[in-house]
């Protein structure tokens, strides 16, 4: 039996719908990319325009961390996931399945990894600054807009057929995991 990524709540459900896969509430989530939005903004911003590069070595080996606490045991597990459940525990909870978010922040493992290398190896100019802006970029529409790009490029790989479909996966921020149902036949539009 796999074992259980995200939050499972008896009884949940939506539109409708009993939920059965691990969920994690959106309002959490995009409060903990607004946190690291901003403390990515302030360190890049510190090596951007003064040249003191520390803060930014420091966020990218906390983003790192942070990032693979998620992939590994989800968000409330987080320094700032747990500092984001508790910023937002009078909110309404949304729920959203967990699997799109642990792709997405899989993602930034990934790009943190490659920004702490980079970073405390001395690397300066347009790859670290491109980089940064691709992150910051990326948690301000998660944090803004609630579109997480990590989420669309999970849904847009499993409708091609580049991951397995996931019976699990039952709701996804803005629907975008939510396959094309085929008409029924006889009916019209």
């Amino acid at each position: 039996m796999e074992a259980a990524y995200g939050q499972r709540i008896q009884g949940l459900s939506v539109n409708g719908r009993d939920l059965r896969a691990g969920v994690f509430n959106e309002n959490e989530v995009r409060a903990a990319a607004g946190m690291t939005m901003v403390i990515g903004a302030v360190a890049f911003v510190l090596a951007l325009t003064q040249q003191v590069y520390l803060p930014l070595q420091l966020v990218t080996i906390f983003f790192f961390i942070e990032f693979s606490i998620r992939v590994a045991a989800g968000l409330q597990y987080s320094p700032l996931g747990r500092l984001s459940h508790v910023l937002v525990r009078r909110l309404e909870p949304e729920w959203v399945s967990a699997r799109p978010k642990r792709f997405a922040w899989s993602m930034g493992v990934g790009l943190s990894f490659a920004m702490v290398i980079i970073t405390n190896v001395g690397i300066r100019g347009a790859l670290p600054a491109t980089l940064c802006s691709i992150c910051l970029t990326l948690m301000w529409m998660e944090s803004a807009l609630g579109l997480c790009a990590g989420c669309e490029l999970y849904a847009f790989l499993r409708r091609r057929g580049w991951i397995a479909k996931d019976e699990a996966i039952e709701i996804c921020a803005g629907g975008v995991c939510e396959a094309p149902r085929p008409a029924a036949v006889g009916v019209e539009p």
